[in-house]
């Protein structure tokens, strides 16, 4: 018997993997012709001796992505593949460890950790108070709370498992939580380039203030390179604490009765801890003792880079605003009230740091 269950496994593998490559391939070919572009702005610019913008691949692979999401349909055969841009994420992440060197990562870490410590009790509160100004329902201010103080999309899943919220909670707040993180990757680089912001300045605060990882990394790398790594420290460091935050709303609700108790809250805060922040951290503490050479640390930072690649092209073939609108108003008016004071305080927050520990 177990041998004749063990027969069909390859072949639905191979299936499962057939299903995914459409998609794959229109994420790598999204990506593709965003590099494509900058290259050959670039290339004009300097032929023609013309002052062009100096617009990276990341926008190009976003606004391609946005284009291609909400003027033309995509097609169903390709959404298996399309959704697969959160794991080239965590990939991404995982291989730009190779690029920092562990003390780099605690020094910056600390500054971070006590930002985000602040960041996570301002959001809560905020969203909370302007949820309740609005009678939005408990539970959808619970999780938009959980969103915007940690990572968005992923903190959202993760809360309505935990604190028993309805679907129609969940779907509200994930619309508000992408609405605003779309009009945040084309924002935030602007205002961080009138405020003339350092590269490090300006990816703590992407990392800070934009709740979805994904486009957290794609306004920092639409900034700077380095501001993009930044960011992704930062984010990393603010989505540790995902278990921790569902687990006091779990709590919270389970004490109204209103939600399952948490028997073991070890394995629910492991449970919920994203793993790929510790993949990020062996990768660093390697490159820190040497176990990487020079050329294979340019190796591993060009894989993060085309990892990346596929996650911003995913970033904007993910965000439908046709279906964002279906959702209603009201969530969007809080999820932005709260947001536009999220955004100011971490500001001054940011800001604040760069004066006093030189950030």
């Amino acid at each position: 018997m177990s041998e004749a269950l063990a027969v069909p496994a390859r072949p639905f593998a191979a299936a499962r993997w057939l299903r995914l490559a459409p998609g794959v391939a229109l994420l790598f070919a999204i990506g593709w012709a965003g590099k494509l572009t900058e290259a050959a702005l670039r290339d004009y610019g300097n032929s023609h001796h013309v002052a062009l913008p100096n617009i990276e691949y990341v926008l190009w692979a976003i606004v391609f992505g946005l284009i291609v999401s909400n003027v033309l349909r995509v097609p169903q055969v390709f959404k298996p593949g399309i959704a697969t841009y959160e794991f080239w994420l965590k990939a991404g992440i995982v291989l730009l460890g190779a690029r920092f060197l562990l003390g780099d990562v605690l020094k910056l870490g600390r500054v971070s950790l006590g930002l985000v410590a602040i960041e996570l009790v301002v959001a809560i509160a905020i969203m909370t108070v302007i949820g309740r100004w609005f009678r939005l329902k408990p539970k959808l201010i619970s999780l938009l709370a959980i969103g915007s103080s940690i990572c968005g999309v992923s903190a959202i899943i993760a809360g309505q498992g935990a604190i028993e919220a309805d679907d129609d909670d969940a779907t509200f707040a994930i619309a508000a939580i992408l609405a605003l993180g779309a009009f945040g990757l084309f924002a935030y680089p602007a205002i961080g380039h009138l405020l003339q912001m350092s590269d490090r300045a300006f990816g703590v605060w992407a990392g800070l203030a934009v709740d979805n990882t994904a486009e957290a990394a794609a306004a920092g790398a639409i900034f700077s390179d380095a501001a993009g790594k930044v960011a992704v420290l930062t984010k990393s460091t603010r989505n540790a604490t995902i278990g921790f935050v569902v687990l006091a709303y779990a709590l919270y609700w389970a004490s109204r009765g209103q939600a399952q108790t948490v028997a073991n809250k070890a394995a629910f805060v492991w449970q919920k801890f994203p793993k790929f922040v510790l993949g990020f951290l062996i990768v660093s503490l390697l490159a820190t003792v040497g176990a990487f050479s020079g050329s294979q640390v340019a190796d591993i930072a060009n894989l993060s880079r085309w990892a990346f690649l596929l996650t911003f092209a995913g970033v904007g073939l993910k965000t439908d605003f046709r279906e964002i609108r279906k959702q209603g108003v009201r969530p969007f008016v809080v999820g932005a009230l709260a947001e536009l004071t999220i955004t100011v305080v971490t500001l001054g927050l940011v800001l604040a740091a760069q004066s006093l520990f030189a950030l």
